[in-house]
């Protein structure tokens, strides 16, 4: 099922949703209220059983197309399933419980201009609320994410980089439709860390430009993907198989990657698959065992509360 044309739009933002219609509303404004106003917005119900095309039809606006999506195929096909149906020069993405700050488009569109043609992504940062308290940035239940340390830099080898941390919520980001030369954007396999693995090949291509400054609200909620630690396990081991050549030539980052993966899985209650991991990634790089040792230490020590300075 799809309603409103095609139109010859600047941006093309592609919705992906699924049975979120409390929240749908506001993230759909969110959008058409931008200051920028050349864009249409894509809303793809990955089979809602909720009544989304109802919800949205009371929104009057020709900019919004509506696509339903026979089943449910997660976020990435989703998204791909919007990338088809686009339209626009530029392609951004937006979440259906999020919310776009005000000017989020205009100031993207604007750092376009200033930047280098080989510069064919802009990312910006989000303000995350309901942050589960154990991620250790941002104060507990909000966070500033990706913390403004670490940025990427023009000049730097940025797909090392991103193979040690994800740098790119889509949604907080724009992109130019030519930056990535593959039809399908997001592995439909992987339901969860599919940003992470876009933006690792997507530096292959392009150069990113990521600014500082807050362009998204966040919230993280009990269905969220980022809060199920099975698909952020089966996330990781895509990137990691669907990697492995540039990986051989970044063996720090892989050992980075092979210790987060062991930690995840042991704390599953997966300890063989779990320590088979991390003996790996020890064997990587061995440095990386003096820095999980120290991990291993404070944590004792705030076990037993005594403050990290006392033996």
């Amino acid at each position: 099922m799809n309603w409103q044309a095609p139109m010859d739009a600047d941006v093309s933002v592609i919705l992906p949703t699924f049975n979120r219609t409390r929240s749908l509303t506001a993230a759909v404004m969110s959008v058409l209220t931008q200051s920028y106003r050349n864009l249409e917005l894509i809303v793809v119900d990955d089979g809602s059983t909720e009544d989304v095309e109802g919800l949205l039809r009371q929104i009057e606006d020709k900019r919004l197309r509506y696509i339903r999506r026979p089943r449910n195929g997660g976020a990435a096909a989703a998204r791909n399933t919007g990338l088809a149906a686009a339209t626009g020069r530029f392609i951004a993405f937006q979440d259906s419980d999020d919310i776009w700050l005000p000017g989020k488009l205009a100031k993207q569109i604007a750092l376009f201009a200033q930047l280098p043609d080989h510069v064919r992504v802009v990312t910006g940062a989000k303000i995350v609320y309901g942050r589960d308290p154990s991620f250790n940035y941002g104060p507990a239940r909000i966070a500033y994410a990706p913390p403004p340390q670490g940025r990427l830099t023009l000049d730097e080898d940025q797909l090392a980089h991103l193979l040690l941390e994800n740098r790119i919520s889509v949604q907080n980001a724009l992109f130019r439709r030519d930056c990535f030369p593959e039809a399908l954007w997001f592995d439909t396999c992987a339901r969860a860390n599919e940003d992470w693995d876009f933006a690792v090949r997507l530096s292959r291509y392009t150069t990113i430009y990521e600014d500082i400054e807050p362009v998204v609200l966040g919230f993280i909620s009990g269905d969220s993907i980022s809060s199920s630690s099975r698909k952020q396990t089966i996330g990781m081991i895509r990137i990691l198989r669907k990697n492995r050549a540039a990986l051989r030539k970044h063996k720090r980052q892989r050992s980075r990657m092979l210790i987060d993966l062991a930690i995840m899985l042991l704390k599953d209650g997966k300890t063989k698959r779990g320590m088979r991991f991390l003996l790996a990634g020890l064997a990587d790089y061995p440095p990386h065992a003096t820095g999980l040792a120290l991990s291993l230490m404070r944590r004792v020590r705030r076990a037993f509360g005594k403050p990290s300075g006392q033996m």
